[in-house]
């Protein structure tokens, strides 16, 4: 019996052993030590806030067309002789070149034929004005001889077959005329559709053209855009006080520039897209309208367009990498710590937004990325301009 209560009391005093052991660790164990040092200011890249005038630019794009673009078409039937060397794509042309000549040899005898009856036509009406004579003469003494007596409706009539006479004739000098195929402007052509030996109708397509004295860019414009350029729907250019765009396309790898003037803008709004299309023009493109290095302003070509838009006064023009979602900044207040602000947005592009209210002259603004951002956290700022010296 003893042996066995041995047995059993040996477990209950390891356990009790064990047990009292962790509460004498625990009693003599040393406190933690507690780290009460400041969180670290987080080092951000700032822009000084700088009170200035401000012109609004808006950024848009567009493709070039031509003011005048038609399809050339045939006034007289007949197989075409001959086509000048212009006669090609992007051939060029003057109100005085002969693009196509169509075989005139009808045009010519109708013509003669024409001026025979016109000379028939007038020895009809001295005809009948010498039968009048006679008549005339002969009833001098009748009383209340009839205008029928006196041959007058024959003068009439001899004198109407004489006009129409005279406008056969002009019709066919007309139609010989219409023969040798030219354009009343200076232009290029886009698309030829005949040969030469091909027989042409009256009314077939000849060519595509269009002039070169001009082009038109239309650009979309939504109402922050408009409200930029300060215009009304409808607006149209006085002579001289047009606003300046500028134009930018990447052309054979280079960046090329062309200036124009926006003359209108549409007045009414698209009703698929609900935007506003205005329409720009540069003069001479493919001449004196060329860039620096000589391109032409093509048709067909997709351009970047910067409008010249109203000015402001008193603004603050800041980066657009400062201004954040929602119209936030981040602001360095005289403390170093965070200010988180809503602000009024006059204006945006690309590159700068302009600040009516919310920023302040001589203030700080962050322009880095930020992690986290909460309302009053340390910072430690770095100039971003001291920052682009030091990379240069």
């Amino acid at each position: 019996m003893r042996a066995k209560l041995l047995k059993l009391s040996g477990p209950i005093l390891v356990l009790g052993i064990a047990v009292g052991t962790v509460v004498l660790l625990k009693a003599t164990a040393p406190e933690p030590q507690t780290d009460e040092a400041p969180p670290r200011p987080v080092t951000v890249y700032t822009h000084l806030a700088e009170s200035s005038d401000a012109v609004l630019d808006v950024q848009t794009q567009g493709e070039v067309r031509a003011r005048t673009m038609i399809d050339l078409t045939a006034q007289v039937s007949g197989r075409v002789i001959s086509v000048s060397p212009e006669y090609v794509e992007g051939g060029r042309f003057s109100p005085d070149t002969v693009l196509l000549e169509i075989d005139d040899g009808d045009y010519r005898l109708a013509m003669r034929e024409a001026e025979a009856a016109v000379a028939a036509a007038e020895l009809s009406v001295e005809q009948a004005l010498a039968d009048a004579d006679v008549a005339r003469k002969q009833l001098r003494d009748v009383p209340n001889a009839s205008s029928l007596s006196l041959k007058k409706p024959q003068i009439a009539e001899a004198k109407a077959r004489r006009e129409a006479a005279l406008a056969a004739l002009e019709l066919a000098k007309l139609n010989l005329e219409r023969t040798h195929v030219r354009l009343p402007f200076e232009g290029r052509v886009a698309r030829t559709d005949v040969h030469i030996g091909e027989v042409i109708t009256m009314g077939s397509t000849l060519a595509e053209v269009f002039s070169t004295d001009r082009v038109q860019v239309r650009l979309p414009l939504n109402n922050r855009q408009l409200a930029a350029l300060g215009l009304p729907i409808g607006y149209a250019a006085e002579p001289g006080a047009a606003p300046t765009v500028d134009f930018t396309a990447d052309v054979a790898g280079t960046s090329q520039h062309w200036t124009g003037q926006l003359t209108r803008i549409d007045a009414a709004v698209d009703p698929s897209t609900r935007l506003i299309y205005a329409t720009a023009e540069v003069e001479d493109p493919y001449g004196i309208g060329r860039s620096d290095q000589g391109m032409p302003l093509a048709v067909g070509l997709f351009v970047e367009a910067q409008i010249t838009g109203r000015s402001l006064e008193d603004t603050v023009k800041i980066p657009s990498k400062g201004l954040r979602p929602g119209n936030q900044l981040f602001v360095v207040d005289s403390s170093g710590m965070l200010d988180i602000r809503t602000a009024q947005v006059a204006h945006t592009t690309s590159e700068y937004a302009i600040i009516s209210e919310g920023l302040r002259p001589g203030e700080r603004l962050i322009v880095s990325a930020l992690r986290n951002p909460i309302s009053g956290m340390a910072l430690s700022t770095i100039d971003e301009r001291q920052f682009a010296v030091r990379e240069h």
